[in-house]
């Protein structure tokens, strides 16, 4: 009994020596319970990042080992290279973005949008270890930050109704909500009822403060969905509607690791590299060493890595100034190792199969538990590594039963809207231009260049053209010129 007591003792000693439990006034009991709960939070994108990438053609399965070992890689880089409580994954709004802006919006394949996504993830790397990060982050504008995490966040939720079919096309106002009286009530009505009562579910634990409330939200919806499927209230037609019970089969872990072999390393393969878009009636399809000349692939590194840059930096000091993490200045201290594991993640999330990996906001939830140092990333790393093994089970879950964690993660993202001066129409206006751009072009690229060239040409022609930084004429002259001509 002692010699156990002393291992482990022993072993927490060890523990505070890495990673300095005791100066962070943490302990590894407190750092372990923190890594659970910021997992439990964000676990909801091992269900929902594969549903959506799918969409672009990258197999489902593979995109669910490429979306646990990104996180397991990012997470571990976290820990070693800046010992915070963070917790990265493939990002929210990132895999929309490559999904249906690049893929099914610009006609680019999904192996060529991952090259993007590794090039962006090398930019990062580069400008990471260079003041280039900060001219270009202090020369965007507050107000055009805030709405692009809230215009994806609108997206989202947009794709969110549309995947659970409570919003639908009626053909004469291009959306509309559900008619339960017209629709199959056993396969899209009760998806669409279950979906609603998802939301109000995760609703209600949010307002109750039960951590892990995304998570259970989808879990809770899911058994929902099993329910009633056992009662007939649901019946799979096995077209777009399926059975909702997962098969527990070493079988469906093979079938995963199938697809990962197909995604892995796929962007090498320029033959692979394909562009489809319809000029006046005519299809042009190109391929190869020739797409990368394009303007577009330019844009949509920038838009990559625009959205990744604010992203994370926002999230790295939100969530340290959560936890009290930054100095006297306002600064978060190794914010560079921060930046580096990000980058070094996103690039080898793409080398796997996902959309960029970026630093989650849900890392907070492990913070406020008494999270402080990496010891709570690596809990959560090695959490996100088990899950490998339950691939069948998170594959099964419905897109009705996501939708919810989709359109409560849009609403989080809405929220920084706040943080506008609504009475400035030199910062509010390009804001609204930009939030409302993207999910009505159902397109996150534009809606950030719209916001950029507006925001230039209003403060310009206003009499603020002094205050504008250089950078921003720079970036308004590449996007008027990408519209004109191409």
């Amino acid at each position: 009994m002692h010699c156990k007591l002393a291992k482990q003792e022993g072993a927490a000693s060890v523990l505070d020596r890495i990673f300095g439990l005791s100066a962070a006034g943490t302990s590894v009991r407190t750092e372990l319970m923190a890594g659970l709960t910021t997992f439990m939070t964000m676990a909801y994108i091992l269900a929902v990042n594969p549903t959506i990438l799918n969409e672009a053609g990258i197999p489902k399965g593979g995109a669910f080992i490429a979306t646990a070992l990104a996180a397991v890689v990012g997470t571990v880089l976290m820990a070693v290279f800046a010992n915070y409580p963070f917790v990265l994954a493939p990002g929210m709004g990132l895999n929309a973005f490559l999904t249906w802006s690049v893929v099914k919006g610009m006609g680019y394949s999904w192996q060529f949008a991952l090259l993007a996504v590794f090039i962006e993830g090398l930019l990062f790397l580069g400008l990471s270890v260079t003041p280039v990060r900060e001219s270009i982050f202090n020369a965007i504008p507050t107000s055009l930050k805030k709405a692009v995490s809230a215009g994806i966040g609108l997206f989202i939720c947009f794709i969110a109704l549309q995947n659970a079919n409570v919003v639908v096309d009626n053909g004469a106002t291009l959306v509309d909500s559900v008619d339960f009286r017209s629709v199959p009530f056993h396969t899209q009505g009760i998806s669409a009822i279950l979906a609603l009562v998802g939301t109000l579910a995760i609703g209600v634990m949010l307002a109750m403060n039960l951590k892990g409330a995304i998570l259970f939200g989808i879990l809770f919806t899911w058994v929902l969905g099993m329910i009633a499927e056992s009662t007939g209230l649901y019946k799979p037609d096995f077209v777009d509607y399926f059975p909702l019970y997962p098969k527990f089969s070493f079988a469906g872990v093979a079938d995963s690791f199938d697809g990962f072999a197909e995604s892995f390393g796929a962007i090498f393969d320029p033959g692979k590299w394909d562009h489809t878009v319809a000029n006046d009636g005519v299809m042009t399809h190109t391929v190869g060493w020739s797409l990368i000349k394009s303007l577009d692939f330019f844009v949509v590194i920038f838009a990559f890595f625009f959205v990744d840059l604010f992203d994370t930096l926002g999230t790295l000091i939100g969530v340290s100034m959560k936890g009290g993490m930054l100095d006297r200045k306002g600064r978060l201290p190794n914010i560079s190792g921060a930046l580096y594991a990000d980058s070094i993640a996103t690039s080898v999330g793409a080398v796997f199969g996902t959309s960029t990996t970026t630093t989650f906001v849900e890392s907070a939830a492990g913070v406020a538990a008494g999270g402080r140092t990496g010891l709570t990333a690596l809990t959560a790393a090695a959490l996100f590594l088990v899950s490998i093994v339950l691939a069948p089970v998170f594959l099964a879950v419905p897109a009705f039963a996501t939708a919810p964690a989709l359109i409560v993660v849009g609403y989080m993202m809405l929220v920084s809207v706040i943080d506008i001066d609504w009475h400035d129409v030199r910062e509010s206006l390009p804001a609204f231009i930009t939030l409302a751009w993207m999910p009505f072009t159902y397109s996150i690229s534009d809606g950030i260049m719209f916001g950029i060239i507006s925001y230039t040409l209003i403060n310009a022609l206003s009499g603020r053209a002094r205050r504008l930084s250089p950078v921003m004429y720079v970036l308004s002259a590449i996007f008027i010129v990408k519209y004109a001509f191409i």
